[in-house]
């Protein structure tokens, strides 16, 4: 077990939204205020961490051929947990996200790396990948949430900060790029960010080629 690579795969090298392109629906939709970007990101991160740690106890007991659909049936387990307690304990976040915490049972993130690592690896290296993974989804996610408004709105921390409002960095003159915060500026903030990520992956590529070529 590499906690280091783990930890590297999950925010860099194999980022599940920079990277291996996953979840991209719910990545674009709720990264209007860093509220919501939290609250999904650490949602995904429990739920994904539950998941791999459970598959990954059974993954010698699963039969082959209904893998997929006993990996289903424990992710909407997780996620009906989840949805409950956010509707009970934080109601407004739970309204803000809507019906992207119950869609997280087909989120392609989850489903993934219970196939592609727990039910292949031990509980422990499971969970650690599942805490990576999580929190590289979720840093992206805050990131996007904090471009968006921030050049939006001219706005910090809104949902958490100020009563809801966000901080405003600009004055209440500010004129923001308004179309940041609308569908498409989902779209042009998650491919700025994936053009950065593959462009200093491909740096980082080039460099160690250099470095064993002398």
């Amino acid at each position: 077990m590499n906690v280091k690579k783990q930890f590297k795969d999950g925010l860099i090298t194999n980022n599940p939204v920079l990277v291996q392109l996953l979840g991209m629906c719910s990545t674009m939709a709720i990264t209007t205020s860093l509220f919501n970007g939290i609250g999904m990101g650490i949602s995904v991160l429990v739920i994904l961490t539950c998941c791999n740690v459970v598959i990954s106890a059974m993954r010698k007991v699963i039969p082959n051929d209904i893998r997929i659909a006993v990996f289903v049936v424990i992710i909407a387990g997780f996620v009906t947990i989840v949805d409950y307690v956010l509707k009970a304990y934080i109601p407004a976040l739970s309204e803000s996200l809507g019906v992207f915490i119950p869609l997280i049972v087909v989120n392609c993130i989850i489903i993934g790396r219970a196939e592609a690592f727990a039910a292949k690896n031990s509980v422990a290296a499971s969970a650690l990948d599942g805490i990576f993974q999580g929190l590289g989804y979720t840093v992206v996610l805050c990131v996007m949430c904090i471009i968006r408004e921030l050049l939006g709105k001219g706005t910090f921390g809104g949902g958490i900060l100020n009563g809801g409002d966000g901080i405003a960095l600009f004055g209440s003159n500010f004129q923001g790029a308004m179309i940041l915060t609308m569908p498409f500026g989902g779209f042009l903030t998650l491919g700025c960010l994936i053009a950065l990520m593959q462009y200093a992956l491909r740096k980082s590529k080039e460099k160690k080629a250099k470095e064993e070529d002398k």
